[in-house]
């Protein structure tokens, strides 16, 4: 069983999700919130589901090898639709993939456009950089980021 499984939220343990969501190498790279418990994790996975309901999002979580190893999505913010990505540290070599596979959710679910917001903790992408039609500087819930713009046509 080698492929990436995209399940709902509501089908995780709630504790696979602080396990990742709390490991500071995964916190560097994301908007600073405090550490997930019981509660707020529930909010948060609340929150996810609504946002997967809201038309032109779908937000799943990710396991390979039956084990969670991340979530991803694509999620209405500042009114564009951008893709997220969250993978466990020990899991990025499946980011591609995952990246592949949101494009292609895009595409079906009749995007022209979706951004990928990088916080600046992280390095300039080429990749994306090559792929994108505008790249700016943007600041999201206090945080800044660099934007990177891809047409899907």
């Amino acid at each position: 069983m080698n492929e990436l499984q995209y399940i709902k939220f509501d089908s995780v343990d709630e504790n696979e999700f602080i396990s990742i969501l709390n490991r500071q190498r995964i916190r560097e790279h994301l908007i600073e919130h405090d550490f997930f418990d019981g509660n707020s994790i529930r909010d948060w996975i609340e929150l996810k589901m609504s946002v997967d309901s809201t038309p032109g999002c779908k937000i799943r979580a990710i396991k390979f090898e039956g084990k969670l190893i991340g979530w991803c999505g694509i999620q209405l913010e500042l009114e564009k639709y951008e893709i997220a990505i969250v993978l466990d540290h020990a899991a990025w070599g499946k980011g591609k993939r995952v990246f592949a596979d949101l494009m292609a959710w895009a595409k079906e679910l009749g995007h022209k456009d979706i951004f990928i917001n990088l916080l600046h903790t992280r390095r300039e992408n080429r990749y994306l950089a090559r792929m994108a039609i505008n790249i700016s500087h943007s600041e999201i819930h206090g945080s800044k980021f660099t934007t990177y713009q891809i047409n899907l046509n």
